[in-house]
């Protein structure tokens, strides 16, 4: 089976094609066999890159003017005589789209094949993730345009693998009826990440689903922690929003909330314009005030930038909070993984974060840690 795997941004559109016959490949990563990213959605300047297999990538900068048509640039690629795709010979051979998701709120608790009433339904959660579920009926719409019902479509969220934490942690201390009234509650983001590392833990070590006890740690420009109890998501950092938790790219974290009252008064703006400082200006950018990108941030930091240096203790410091929350809160762990790009590639950040838990029985080996590349155990 081959599924064409979309999760589309508000200009963005990100690819995968996967061949899930467990007899062709051997690992997992060897099941994608095409992928590509399509950005500046909108623009007469584009950015196009598809590559099939290992075979050279296809770049090019070409006007798109929606997603709809980057869909149909990625179909009219996969469909030229030129493009070598194993098991893949055209469209047709295509047996189901999966889009991602963000924000599936209460009602959607697992993955669910998309049809009339789902789509009105994810269209009743845009407004607890008004920057991603939009985008994402973009692709959908956009897939239904082109394809009609000749393909199945399926919608995988965000939210789904932390459906699974108690009341007392996705509630939050504020009046009950406000729950009640308008679902304001911790919802968790990243989930199909923190779900697929758990996943390939049990498979490397070997283990049932109901005995994987981890701290899964998702670091990139968006972060967050999770804690997973016998399989199962049971604590993480995001909550009714992707702001809350660990300090990220451009979001700030936790913070008190009284600050954002207090910016109004001092005339930073509405409270959009709070927030949006918040979200696009704080975190390891605002800290350091060069990047929110984690290279440039340990490059400054080498050449003696204070601010640089400050901000990555300050990323790895709050890791590592959350690491010893849900360290007694599941009453120990027996492994943490790290996943996404800071998290895979990051030595110095693994290292400052697991630095100093040996209380908690947690030693980095600091030479596998700087061997480890992206892809490979340490």
């Amino acid at each position: 089976m081959n599924v064409f795997v979309l999760n589309c941004g508000s200009s963005s559109v990100k690819f995968q094609v996967i061949n899930t016959d467990l007899d062709l490949f051997e690992t997992d990563s060897d099941r994608c066999v095409a992928k590509g990213l399509i950005e500046k959605v909108g623009t007469k300047e584009a950015i196009i890159g598809l590559q099939a297999g290992d075979g050279a990538p296809f770049k090019a900068v070409e006007p798109i003017a929606d997603h709809r048509e980057a869909i149909l640039r990625i179909k009219a690629w996969m469909e030229a005589p030129t493009t070598k795709i194993a098991g893949v010979h055209g469209w047709d051979d295509l047996h189901g789209i999966g889009h991602r998701v963000v924000h599936g709120a209460e009602k959607f608790t697992k993955s669910v094949r998309i049809d009339a009433e789902v789509l009105k339904q994810i269209e009743e959660c845009a407004d607890l993730a008004p920057l991603h579920n939009p985008a994402n009926l973009k692709g959908i719409h956009a897939c239904t345009e082109i394809f009609g019902d000749k393909i199945p479509q399926v919608a995988v969220f965000d939210t789904s693998f932390h459906s699974t934490m108690a009341e007392d942690v996705y509630l939050y201390a504020i009046p009950y009826d406000l729950y009640a009234k308008y679902k304001v509650r911790r919802y968790g983001f990243h989930g199909t990440s923190h779900r697929y590392v758990a996943y390939r833990y049990r498979k490397v070590v070997g283990v049932p689903k109901d005995e994987v006890n981890v701290i899964t740690l998702h670091l990139g420009n968006g972060s967050s922690a999770c804690a997973v109890k016998a399989g199962k998501s049971v604590n993480t950092t995001m909550g009714m929003t992707p702001l809350e938790g660990l300090i990220m790219g451009t979001r700030s974290g936790d913070i008190d909330a009284a600050l954002v009252e207090y910016f109004a008064a001092k005339g930073l703006g509405s409270v959009t314009d709070i927030f949006n400082i918040l979200n696009k200006k704080s975190g390891v950018l605002g800290v350091s005030g060069v990047s929110n990108d984690m290279r440039d941030i340990e490059k400054a930091a080498s050449e003696g930038n204070h601010r640089a240096a400050l901000a990555l203790t300050m990323f790895a410091n709050r890791v590592k909070k959350y690491i010893g929350a849900y360290f007694a809160e599941m009453n120990g762990c027996d492994a943490i993984i790290f996943t996404a790009g800071i998290g895979e590639n990051g030595a110095k950040i693994r290292s400052l974060i697991c630095a100093n838990l040996e209380a908690l029985g947690i030693e980095i080996d600091e030479a596998r840690n700087a061997e480890a590349v992206r892809g490979k155990l340490m």
